[in-house]
């Protein structure tokens, strides 16, 4: 079962992307952090961490690239290796550097659409789970 953290603190797009992700991946097991500092406190207390994390940029309390930074740092060679797709409405150049420079796995701008959140979910959700193996030996499904 692919267990998915999601740091957005819109409650809107958190909604949109669970339906999304429900519809993608019944299987699937999301959880969602609203600010910065919960996501690295959801990420400390679990001791396992998730498969994937969906993070946000303009967050509260931390940002996304600050929680980006302190995964990428962490002691926990497990939190090292977790797949971070940051997933922002800004598409700024300066931001998606910046992503990139403290090792996000991808960087993909939210589309304004719901019909291509949707898709792009369904993309990701793909990618991710049925097409790489990620850390810990979980295998695509085919």
């Amino acid at each position: 079962m692919a267990r998915i953290l999601l740091v957005e603190d819109n409650p809107g797009d958190a909604q949109l992307v669970r339906l999304a992700l429900s519809e993608a991946l019944p299987s699937a097991r999301l959880s969602v952090a609203g600010d910065g500092e919960a996501a690295l406190a959801r990420l400390h207390e679990a001791g396992d961490p998730p498969d994937l994390m969906l993070l946000d940029l303009n967050l509260p309390r931390l940002s996304g690239h600050e929680v980006l930074e302190a995964v990428r740092t962490s002691e926990d060679a497990a939190l090292r290796r977790l797949p971070v797709v940051v997933l922002s409405s800004s598409h700024a150049e300066g931001d998606v550097t910046r992503s990139y420079e403290l090792g996000a796995s991808s960087h993909v701008a939210k589309p304004p659409d719901v019909d291509e959140l949707f898709d792009l979910v369904a993309t990701i959700a793909r990618y991710w789970f049925g097409t790489v193996t990620l850390p810990g030996g979980t295998a695509p499904r085919r």
